[in-house]
């Protein structure tokens, strides 16, 4: 049985969806919570309240992961309420789908922004406190379309194959200290971006996916506290996808 008692996590976009699927399975299982989002405040503050309803600590932290000062700061944060940081998950994450000859320079900016640059912020600041430690967890949230592209996402799939590359290198560069990065690659998930997605394309998604149905935030929540527990020590560099078959490496 997974055991995340003592442990603290932060986990970036964690108000809604994917993000508070995570949030409350970590809880569950022992761990404090901090959380970085840029949504709306009286939502995260909604999140805040269920984590504790589940008799853990938990913190609500209003900040942009595209600025490295705030990642700094959020770790910083995290540290001070919880005296260390355990777990870092970064889960942020944007789309701004377009076809690449009709793509905004800006949009493919602002997705690499978030996604990529933003997960490295936040493990550049999270690695210090890890270090002293000798002792940490990183994931990494990727997707099916970072290990196979898809058309009309070329700075989404950019951005989730990035994630990978970052998460291998960072693993190589920390497990000397007994501190782990992996990365999770969710397929199609019931979500609020995929639930008003025309029934033709859900019926075709369906059908491509070997188990024959989406996945939900929990199948996703699960793997990441997995990757999280003293049971995955000795897992680390790898990418973990939870899509039910759809893309087989």
């Amino acid at each position: 049985m997974i055991d995340l008692t003592g442990k603290s996590a932060l986990v970036t976009g964690g108000a809604r969806g994917i993000g508070k699927a995570i949030c409350l399975n970590l809880a569950r299982q022992g761990a404090d919570i901090a959380f970085v989002d840029v949504g709306r405040p009286e939502v995260a503050e909604a999140t805040v309240a269920e984590i504790h309803a589940l008799g853990r600590r938990a913190i609500y932290i209003a900040a942009d992961v595209t600025d490295p000062e705030a990642c700094a700061k959020a770790v910083a944060d995290t540290v001070a309420a919880f005296g260390k940081i355990d777990i870092l998950v970064n889960n942020a994450g944007i789309t701004r789908d377009d076809l690449i000859m009709r793509m905004p320079i800006d949009d493919w900016k602002k997705v690499l922004e978030v996604n990529l640059f933003g997960a490295f912020y936040m493990i550049k600041a999270a690695i210090r406190p890890m270090l002293k430690a000798h002792a940490g967890r990183i994931i990494n949230m990727s997707s099916v379309s970072g290990q196979a592209g898809q058309m009309g996402q070329a700075n989404y799939s950019s951005s989730k194959a990035g994630l990978i590359g970052l998460t291998k290198a960072t693993a190589r560069e920390v497990a000397s200290r007994g501190i782990t990065c992996n990365a999770v690659a969710p397929g199609f998930i019931v979500t609020e971006l995929t639930k008003d997605l025309p029934a033709t394309l859900t019926d075709q998604i369906k059908a491509a996916t070997p188990l024959g149905h989406f996945g939900t935030v929990e199948d996703i929540a699960n793997a990441v506290t997995f990757l999280a527990s003293d049971e995955a020590a000795y897992i680390t560099g790898q990418v973990l996808a939870v899509d039910g078959g759809l893309v087989m490496m």
